[in-house]
């Protein structure tokens, strides 16, 4: 009885780590990886373990008569898997990917479905799959695909880079009764067939710096039918059948987020969705620079002395205000990067000394000409930048009229030049702002290094738009939960702390110092007129430098023998 007792411990205990980690994704246990066969319910989401040494059949059984048409769909984190109609795998009759579907077109009287599902993973692959019913006057997603390998495909294909990602789908095809033609893809324009469909895309942002696979699977349950997709996501625009099947997001590393689209029938007033598909926008299993470990450590570095810069400037900008010029050296970063194909690393330190330059620059300009009212305008055009990357960084930078390149970049050097025009007539409260808002906003730059936060988009954002010439097309939503507002707050607090520190430190005082050429030459001639000043005695620079020059030659020279080594008798 005891021996009986363990045993049934034993078996149990497997069971019970495969049922938390069901209830984790939010969906239910249907076998392990040893399981051969899967059953599945309409409607309802099933988790599983996918082995490479055992592929599985999934089985679907008492479907509705008014049911056309079955949309299953198999979902993991990283990991491909792959779904067909048969045991063997064909092009044209299977997906790979870690967000797959099949549409299975349903004989009249047929009432069980099959599928095939495997891995060529090394390690089980942890899946969520679930089958979607759809009757004769739902849209078929896909079924009018002349692009992709199979002759229907409701699969979404997502492609990414370092600036955008791109989501690309086959056109629908208008629902039909069982045993029916489908309707010709490839007719006229006309209300009876595909051109009426319209398309939804929607876009889900996962919890910030959230990688796990458990939360994934999770959120994966709110875009895969389509009252919850209409509830949970946003609808970022809407496609007719006479437009591209292609939209572009601006990438964000690091941060998960879920598409799909809806196709509509306007007619019929009836919808169905696509396979949705995820993406991290980065590699899970890169060693360095993959999902777990973002961003260069040249990166970290550059940003965190660039937020110590930021925080001298921030409380003590205006009293040492040639230290602010630092910041132009960002422009030279757009212009290099967009005409040559160097490293970034090499970018990074031509940002750090070009920003150096240019600060020399200005304060030479300064010292010798007094030109304060230039320097002041760079200030200001560094204000200026940053205010107009925050008005594109709202909802209005995804207006249509901005798509343009032309009407893009004028309005933006508008709202650029604007605010030292503003400013023009108190320059030092101009100067005080920028050292507040741009020195403590370089602290968000430094954060966005080491964690995902979509305040670091407000700039990154304009910076993809100058080096790639298809941003205009990507949209570019972006999360803004906890995190963000943590670090807005901290962001805000840093800025008010600095100019209120220097409004008050600097009141009274001279608005900037007096001309540093002009002090230079008023103290030179007055040391040559007043003969009392010890340092009217002083020789010139250049006999000085003359004198030091003779004293090392005199060092190094071997003293000449004199031809008499004693002196001579009287």
């Amino acid at each position: 009885m005891q021996a009986a007792m363990q045993l049934l411990l034993l078996l149990l205990i497997p069971a019970v780590l495969v049922a938390e980690r069901g209830a984790v994704a939010g969906g239910t246990v249907v076998g392990n990886a040893s399981t051969s066969f899967l059953e599945f319910s309409v409607g309802k989401f099933s988790y599983f373990e996918l082995d490479r040494l055992f592929p599985k059949e999934a089985i679907l059984r008492h479907i509705s008569i008014n049911v056309t048409f079955l949309l299953f769909q198999i979902h993991s984190q990283y990991q491909n898997t792959t779904l067909s109609f048969s045991k063997t795998i064909l092009p044209n009759t299977s997906g790979t990917g870690s967000d797959r579907g099949l549409v299975f077109i349903l004989r009249p009287e047929q009432t069980v479905c099959t599928w095939y599902l495997e891995t060529l993973e090394e390690k089980p692959v942890h899946n969520i799959a679930i089958p979607l019913s759809y009757s004769e006057g739902d849209p078929i997603p896909g079924g009018c695909n002349l692009e992709f390998d199979l002759d229907i495909d409701p699969n979404i294909y997502l492609e990414y880079n370092f600036f955008e990602m791109t989501i690309k789908f086959a056109p629908a095809s208008v629902g039909f009764a069982r045993g029916v033609t489908p309707p010709p893809c490839d007719t006229e324009e006309g209300q009876d067939f595909r051109w009426r469909l319209q398309y939804d895309v929607y876009q889900y942002f996962l919890p910030e710096n959230d990688l796990t696979e458990g939360t994934l699977l999770q959120h994966l349950q709110r875009m895969a039918q389509v009252p919850q997709v209409r509830a949970s996501a946003v609808k970022v625009t809407t496609l007719t059948a006479n437009d591209k099947t292609e939209v572009s997001f601006s990438s964000a590393p690091g941060q998960g987020v879920i598409y799909n689209v809806i196709v509509w029938d306007p007619s019929l007033n009836t919808s169905a969705a696509y396979v949705p598909v995820h993406t991290y926008a980065c590699n899970f299993q890169a060693v360095e620079g993959g999902c777990a470990s973002l961003g260069r450590v040249s990166t970290k570095v550059f940003f965190s002395l660039s937020a110590l810069l930021g925080l001298f400037v921030c409380f003590f900008g205006h009293r040492f205000w040639k230290t602010g010029f630092i910041f132009l050296g960002f422009f030279f970063y757009i212009l290099v990067a967009r005409l040559t194909s160097m490293k970034y690393d090499v970018l990074l330190v031509l940002t750090a000394l070009a920003g150096s330059i240019g600060g020399i620059l200005l304060v030479a300009t300064w010292w010798r000409f007094g030109l304060l009212m230039f320097c002041m305008l760079c200030v200001g055009l560094v204000l200026g930048f940053l205010a107009s990357c925050i008005t594109f960084f709202t909802p209005l930078g995804n207006l249509n009229i901005f798509r343009d390149d032309g009407v893009f970049w004028v309005t933006f050097s508008c709202i650029t030049i604007l605010i030292p025009v503003v400013f023009m007539g108190c320059l030092r409260i101009l100067n005080i702002l920028t050292c507040g808002i741009i020195g403590s906003y370089s602290v968000v730059l430094a954060i966005g290094s080491f964690m995902f936060t979509s305040l670091s988009s407000i700039t990154s954002n304009v910076l993809r738009r100058a080096l790639n010439v298809n941003f205009n097309k990507a949209f570019t939503n972006v999360p803004f939960q906890t995190n963000d507002f943590v670090v807005l707050a901290v962001w805000g607090m840093l800025a008010v702390s600095g100019i209120t520190l220097q409004i008050r430190r600097e009141r009274g005082q001279p608005f900037f110092p007096p001309h540093p050429y002009k002090l230079w030459k008023q103290e030179r001639e007055r040391r040559v007129t007043n003969i009392l000043d010890p340092s009217h005695h002083i020789p010139p620079l250049r006999n000085r430098l003359w004198g030091q020059l003779t004293q090392i030659k005199e060092f190094f020279q071997q003293q000449q023998p004199s031809g008499e080594r004693t002196p001579l008798l009287l």
